[in-house]
């Protein structure tokens, strides 16, 4: 399997008109030039300016396996294979790729790379690429989810063989989600990236300066192998606040945004100086909750004594607060109608999705019901802890949810906390360090545009040597759904894996509750008119796609 990829003479009786001709045809061919300039964009793609909603926590592409950051990695460091718009897979860093065997691939390597820096791509930086995004040493959220379980050898400089116990059909997928950095940094860590002495990528841009919660600016690289981006430089100013965000826009301080607040969508389809994009994303907002501690720090009984029985352990619970939560009223009044609810991890249209798992109904009564029968009749009380600037609306959402577990026993306090201070507190690593947290609102965007991703770092066992639930913050554990996660991951055909892949989410949401699923996000760009953007699924905003019209 391979996927590739004359003049005239003027009379001399007539001089002076024969010199002037040529200068008004000059003229003349200046102005249709600049007209065609302002209509094909090229004036403007000079400089754009993005107003961002997030930024990353560093722009090392091994540090944090987390969106913001990847969204700003692949400006400058280019993968192996690529994903569009729509996750489909393209040739990137590698130009072709096929299976030797059923354990054995073969990637062959683009020619002529050349890194910002100057210095040659070649194998060698493919293997510690992938052994750095494997086993960085200060990683907030591994990268080895991707890397694991595979070897990887060089037969030349422009050829590497990867190899694995089994059958492993996704190879292509995982490794469209490792950025490839110069074997040069071998021993150059997360400080030596954020400064700009390290980051030298094959990307289309080059990184020029880097002050957090200020700017990050960088420039075209004029030595990219791909296609020439528009613009010529790209300045992205991180802008937290939704409103300011958007009057940004506005004010013209900026010419592109994300995350357009919700509340301000309808009204902006009506402005003739600002252009939208909208798509469904792969994000899907749920719930953790812990499935590992007898004594929870954030549960208590209702006289707010601690439990010695943790109630979140009990699918019967968990199922109860599943039923307990309106999603038709989160997405119609919380998310203004921008957002779809969810019964499982991926939207329509994924592949790999259950045909019979839905959305919850909202069942108060019912919830009540099943409360009673796990024993707490009265219910208990706990904390749902959340962000409050990383997913749209994601405070109120958390609010939204308080408020109905609250009226079905479960007594419940809202906690939300700036990103950066949730998701430290929130860290998994493992049974003997689980999150801080016992009950969390999270957001999943899924890189690989398939289940297993999801599946593996969600709600796989945890185990550091395979790369599993990284992210697994509730700790969930079946067995029998790992051992259909572990055969869909062997089984090349398919419509075998994507049924097996099915049948694991049947197994770690429909039958445990392992998650509870809410909606997915639909992500709204907006920038000045006669600015296009491809809404992508992946939720990233990617300045060289941004493109004058």
């Amino acid at each position: 399997m391979i996927r590739k990829f004359q003049s005239g003479t003027e009379p001399d009786n007539n001089r002076e008109e024969s010199r002037m001709k040529p200068m008004k045809q000059l003229a003349v061919a200046a102005v249709i030039a600049s007209t065609a300039s302002l209509v094909n964009g090229s004036l403007l793609a000079q400089k754009l300016t993005i107003g961002l909603g997030t930024e990353p926590t560093s722009i090392d592409p091994h540090y944090h396996n987390l969106g913001p950051n990847n969204q700003i990695a692949q400006h400058f460091f280019s993968r192996l294979i690529e994903q569009d718009h729509k996750q489909n897979l393209s040739p990137g860093l590698a130009t072709s790729w096929k299976t030797l065997s059923e354990t054995t691939w073969e990637f062959k390597l683009r020619k002529g790379v050349k890194f910002h820096d100057g210095s040659a791509f070649d194998a060698d930086d493919v293997l510690f690429s992938v052994h750095r995004a494997g086993n960085h040493p200060n990683a907030r959220s591994s990268f080895g989810l991707y890397t694991k379980g595979k070897t990887f050898k060089k037969i030349d400089a422009h050829t590497i063989h990867v190899t694995t116990e089994n059958p492993y059909p996704l190879m292509p997928v995982d490794l469209s989600n490792v950025h490839i950095v110069s074997n040069k940094e071998k021993d150059k860590w997360e400080g030596e990236y954020n400064n700009g002495n390290s980051a030298h990528g094959t990307g289309p841009y080059k990184l020029v300066k880097w002050v957090k919660g200020d700017i990050l600016a960088m420039e075209r690289y004029e030595g990219y192998h791909g296609k020439k981006p528009h613009w010529k430089k790209i300045v992205i100013k991180p802008i937290k606040s939704p409103p300011s965000r958007l009057a940004a826009l506005l004010a013209g301080d900026v010419d592109f945004i994300d995350q357009v607040p919700t509340v301000d969508i309808a009204k902006l389809k009506t402005n003739s100086k600002v252009q939208l994009s909208q798509g469904v994303s792969n994000r899907i907002i749920y719930l953790h909750m812990d499935q590992y501690r007898d004594n929870p720090q954030y549960v208590k009984d209702n006289n707010g004594n601690p439990v010695t029985k943790n109630p979140l352990k009990d699918v019967r619970v968990r199922k109860a607060i599943s039923m307990a939560i309106n999603r038709d009223l989160i997405v119609e009044r919380v998310m203004e109608g921008v957002a779809i609810k969810a019964g499982q991890l991926l939207p329509e249209g994924f592949f790999g999705r259950s045909s019979k798992l839905k959305p919850e109904p909202y069942n108060p009564d019912g919830a009540k019901k099943l409360l009673a029968e796990a024993g707490y009749p009265n219910g208990f009380q706990t904390t749902l802890h959340g962000p409050n600037n990383r997913y749209i609306n994601d405070a109120k959402i958390v609010e939204a949810i308080a408020q109905m577990l609250t009226r079905i026993g479960i007594k419940t306090t809202p906690d939300t906390m700036p990103k950066s201070v949730f998701f430290k507190r929130g860290k998994n690593k493992g049974p003997k360090k689980p999150p801080e947290f016992n009950f969390l609102l999270v957001g999943w965007g899924s890189g690989t545009g398939e289940p297993s991703s999801p599946l593996r770092s969600l709600l796989g066992t945890y185990s550091k040597p395979k790369g599993w639930g990284p992210s697994n913050r509730g700790l969930h554990s079946n067995p029998k759904m790992d051992k259909v996660l572990d055969e869909a991951l062997a089984t090349v055909d398919d419509t075998k894996r994507a049924k097996l892949l099915a049948l694991a989410t049947e197994i770690g949401i429909g039958e445990d509750q392992g998650i509870i699923p809410l909606h997915y996000q639909v992500n709204t760009w907006a920038g000045k008119k006669g600015l296009t953007y491809k809404a992508r699924t992946d939720e990233r905003t990617v300045g060289y796609d941004v493109a004058p019209q």
